[in-house]
Parts: C-alpha cells; sequence; structure tokens
C-alpha cells in the first residue's frame, strides 16, 4: 500500500486565473502538499494542468494520473476544491462516484469536505452543478465580450496571422513581419503564375523555406509542439484565402457547439463580418481578387510543369460545361487541344468542341493586342465606347432580372395572404386537416423555392450594376501593357473573363467554327469565326 501514490491533482484555466492568487497552481500545490504531509498521505506526486478549462478532461497530466490509476499505481487522489477536478457535472460525477470506487482510490477534496472514505458526502453533487453553471456563466459573459469586440472590428485571433507580428506598443495592432510577409507574397505570385497549392508547397520545401509553425516557433510564438520543415498544400490554400493579407479584418469565421464542446465549426464565408483596410496590407487588392477567381477555377495538377493559360475560363457554348486541356508526353504542343468536359465523360450528352490550344493561344493573343492597341491610341474614346456599350447591355439584363424580381416579390406576398386565408378555413372548418396539409405544404414549397429565387436576383443585379462602373479598374491594367507576346495564366485573368467555344460546322464543306471571347468587366465580346483553311495556317 505504502508503494502507492498519493497524487496530488491541481488545474488553473484562463477563467480561474481572474479570481486571484487563491487558485495558482503554486497555491494549490502548496496547500495539497501540506495537507498530505499532516495527514500521513506518503509518496505524493503531484498533477498538474495549467491553462485547461474544467469542462474539458482531455488534459494531459489528468490522463496521465488516470493512466497510473487504471495501472493500479494509486491509492488516493487529493484536489483542492472539486472545480478543480473539473466544472462539467456528468464527468466529475462519473470519476467521482464510479471511476475512483472501482479502482479502490480514495477520493479528497479539501475545501468541500469530501472524503469518499467517510461515506458519500450528499452535498457534493450538488456542488458540481453549482460548479458546471458557474462555467457555463463564464462562458456566456466571455461570448458577449468575444461579440463585441469583434462587432467593433478588432483582432479576434489570439495571435496575428502569418505574415504579422503584434505591435510592440499596442497588442491590438498588427504590424507586418516582413521576412514572413515576402513568403506571403511568393505564395500569392506563384498562384498568379498558374502554380497550385501542391506544386507552391513542393517547391517552398525545395528552397528551404521554413514553415509557419517554424517562423512562429522561432519568434517564441508557436502555439503548437508540432515544428515541421515541409510545407503542406493545406498552409499554402490557407494562405491564399486569407482576406487579412489584403488588409482586412474578418471576424466570427468559426465557433463552437457550446462551453463544454471546444471542436470549432466554420462559419459560411457570407456569414462572415469583414472590416476593410483595418492594417496594412502584404498583397494588393488586384492580386488577392486575382487568386480568388483562380482558385474557384482550380483544376488538377497537369503533368507537365507548364501551367494552362485557359484553365477554367474556357467553356462549351451547348452544354456550359467547362473544356479540359488534352496533354500528353506523346504530343506535341501544336497538337495539344481542349475539349468538352461534357462529351468526355458522357459523349452521347454533347458534342466534342474540339479546338487545338495554338489556335486558341493566337486568336486571344491577336485580340487582346487589338484591344490594347484601342485603349493606347484613343483612351478616352475607348473609356466613352465601353461604358456606353456596358451599360447599354446590363441595363437590358437588371431591368430583365428587376422584372421578374418584381413578380417573384409579388408572388411571395399573395402565398402569405393565401396562407392566412387557408389557416382560417381550416380553424372555422370549411377545409379537413388532410386538404390544409396538402395545400400549406404546397405553398410553402413554392414560396420556398420564391425565395431562394429572388436572392439569386438580388444578386446578379448588385453584381451587374457593380460591373458597368468599373471599366477604370480595367484600364489600371491595359495601361501596364504595351504588347503582349505570350500568355500566361496572369495575363488570361486580369484580361478575359471566359471563352466559349461553339461546335465546328462543316455544312459548307469547310470546317468553320465560332469562338467568343468575353473581356473583364464586360469590356467588350470578341467573335470570331475560324475556317479550316486559316485553321491549318495557323496551326502550321
Amino acid at each position: 500500500m505504502t508503494n502507492k501514490i498519493t497524487a496530488l491533482y491541481c488545474r488553473l484555466s484562463q477563467d480561474d486565473m481572474l479570481a486571484g492568487e487563491s487558485n495558482s497552481i503554486t497555491n494549490q500545490k502548496e496547500i495539497l502538499l501540506r495537507y498530505a504531509k499532516e495527514n500521513g498521505f506518503v509518496n505524493p506526486q503531484i498533477y498538474a494542468d495549467d491553462g485547461y478549462s474544467g469542462t474539458n478532461f482531455d488534459r494531459p497530466d489528468f490522463q496521465r494520473m488516470k493512466t497510473d490509476i487504471e495501472n493500479g499505481k494509486v491509492s488516493t487522489v487529493i484536489v483542492k476544491d472539486l472545480s478543480r477536478l473539473g466544472r462539467e457535472y456528468l464527468q466529475t460525477g462519473y470519476f467521482t462516484e464510479m471511476f475512483f470506487p472501482e479502482h479502490d482510490v480514495r477520493f479528497i477534496a479539501i475545501h468541500d469536505n469530501v472524503d469518499s472514505q467517510h461515506g458519500d458526502n450528499d452535498f457534493a453533487p450538488f456542488k458540481n452543478l453549482l460548479n458546471e453553471f458557474y462555467a457555463k456563466d463564464v462562458s456566456r459573459k466571455v461570448r458577449a465580450v468575444f461579440k463585441a469586440k469583434g462587432q467593433s472590428g478588432k483582432h479576434l485571433a489570439t495571435r496575428a496571422p502569418y505574415g504579422y507580428k503584434k505591435s510592440d506598443e499596442d497588442k491590438n495592432v498588427w504590424v507586418i513581419d516582413e521576412p514572413a510577409a515576402e513568403v506571403v507574397r511568393k505564395v500569392f505570385k506563384l498562384c498568379i503564375e498558374g502554380y497550385g497549392p501542391l506544386q507552391i508547397a513542393k517547391r517552398l520545401t525545395a528552397e528551404g523555406i521554413p514553415t509557419p509553425s517554424a517562423h512562429f516557433a522561432e519568434m517564441g510564438t508557436n502555439g503548437s509542439n508540432r515544428v515541421g520543415s515541409k510545407w503542406d498544400q493545406r498552409s499554402v490554400r490557407d494562405i491564399l484565402e486569407k482576406v487579412e493579407y489584403a488588409g482586412h479584418t474578418a471576424n466570427f469565421k468559426t465557433t463552437t457547439k457550446s462551453y463544454k464542446c471546444k471542436k470549432r465549426i466554420l462559419f459560411p464565408k457570407e456569414d462572415w463580418l469583414i472590416f476593410e483596410n483595418t492594417h496594412e496590407p502584404i498583397v494588393s487588392q488586384h492580386d488577392f481578387d486575382l487568386v480568388q477567381q483562380l482558385r474557384a477555377n482550380k483544376r488538377k495538377p497537369q503533368r507537365s510543369n507548364e501551367p494552362n493559360p485557359f484553365s477554367g475560363i474556357v467553356f462549351c457554348a451547348d452544354c456550359g460545361a467547362k473544356l479540359y486541356l488534352n496533354r500528353g508526353k506523346g504530343i506535341s504542343p501544336k497538337y495539344e487541344s481542349m475539349k468538352c468536359g461534357t462529351y468526355s465523360r458522357q459523349y452521347h450528352e454533347c458534342t466534342v468542341h474540339y479546338i487545338r490550344t495554338c489556335i486558341l493561344k493566337e486568336i486571344v493573343l491577336g485580340e487582346i493586342n487589338k484591344l490594347l492597341g484601342s485603349v493606347h491610341d484613343d483612351e478616352d474614346g475607348f473609356v466613352q465606347w465601353s461604358m456606353e456599350k456596358a451599360s447599354a447591355s446590363h441595363l437590358d439584363e437588371v431591368k430583365k432580372a428587376k422584372k421578374l424580381l418584381s413578380k417573384d416579390e409579388r408572388r411571395i406576398e399573395e402565398l402569405d395572404r393565401l396562407f392566412k386565408r387557408l389557416y382560417e378555413d381550416n380553424v372555422l372548418g370549411k377545409i379537413d386537416d388532410e386538404r390544409f396539409s396538402q395545400m400549406s405544404a404546397s405553398y410553402t414549397d413554392e414560396q420556398k423555392k420564391l425565395k431562394e429565387e429572388v436572392a439569386k436576383l438580388r444578386a446578379l443585379i448588385d453584381e451587374k450594376e457593380q460591373k458597368s462602373s468599373d471599366i477604370s479598374h480595367f484600364l489600371e491594367i491595359v495601361r501596364k501593357y504595351e504588347r503582349v507576346s505570350e500568355l500566361t495564366p496572369k495575363l488570361m485573368h486580369e484580361f478575359v473573363e471566359k471563352i466559349v467555344v461553339h461546335e465546328a460546322d462543316k455544312s459548307s464543306g469547310h470546317r468553320e467554327q465560332e469562338v467568343e471571347i468575353y473581356f473583364r468587366f464586360n469590356v467588350y465580346v470578341a467573335t470570331i469565326t475560324l475556317d479550316s483553311r486559316e485553321y491549318k495556317k495557323a496551326a502550321a
């Protein structure tokens, strides 16, 4: 018996620290060691969890103590009070009333006058319940403070993201951490050049660039025990998706189910609360937006290291599916082609819409250079023409969308009135319950679909009205180029919104194919018709 351990268990959470020195780990150790000595408990051993919530029993030293108990090494467990063991009513009760007795372990809570050797303490379950109420109340207050802070636009993250650090003068202010920020810029640059997260991760690892965890460890702010030397694609994806790098603060990205369950739940992006221009950006808004467009059209990595400039922006004119690149080791670059994705999967549902990439590159380069020439020759005239064209196009689309929106909103209001009348008829006995259930379900389903359609129409109207006034941003891009000789993913996504490829028409005896190039911000649409003679000439 004397060989067994007297386990002296201490626990302190951040909330407990607010109560003062009385709950400190040092104070708990002194109380427990003095009690063990005065009461003749031998072989005392300290188990301490500093910075762990009482609602979570997955604590390192508690688990170590639990393992020692299961292995028969412990005779007695002593704590300062029941709340040190835990603040979760059911779990605490399980250990005090089932686990400890099953393993012949005596349990003592000094300040609560609990000693299992003297029989059950009738007050202990109530004390455990009060401890849980305390944890719940503290959690509610912390959430309220957290919410108020987040709604004011202040950073909620306990640590600044990779690329930033907290200011020495004000811990609520983020300043750029230049060594890490340079890596962030490199990641965005590589993505714009057409590299995917996996390719970027391999490149950063090959160049010996420290990972974020390694960088934080070097700074002394690493919150994890895992410090890797190898970049993974998840870390790269996280960097590419953080709005913070464009100078904005995004709050309420995640939450927890309750104060008991600490598992993080990710909110959809539309529910985030974003405050713009709260700190110095690492990348420009233009580059950040460009990366998000590239990521929206993300594709599987190609076997070739050469990025495909048309990835994700070439579509079938008939089924709307993306055209995919056919590239192989034995295929010469001039024979590489793109085909309809639907046709590739289920050929009977669409036609091939085949076009060689060398042809597509030539016609797109030609149209981009034609556009550059028009702007440089007469920028004012181009702006006026573009604005008039964009306004006319958007005016027609917005007018149709608003008309349909008004119709849907009227029908939603009408369904509200019909449902009210239906309910009154059911109450008065004019229609039976079965008929009421059928009709109300039909109205509810129709109203749900209409509300979804209304949300889409409003989003479309907002998008169209915003695009019609964005010619100036397009001009900023155009002014950077005199003439282009090579297509890159960055260039494509700066200039082109989408390319639509029609099926080739051979009815005239010649192969004729129409290609539409939609430039960004609705600047204009170039429609090119290729015949077989031009096709052969371009492919030669």
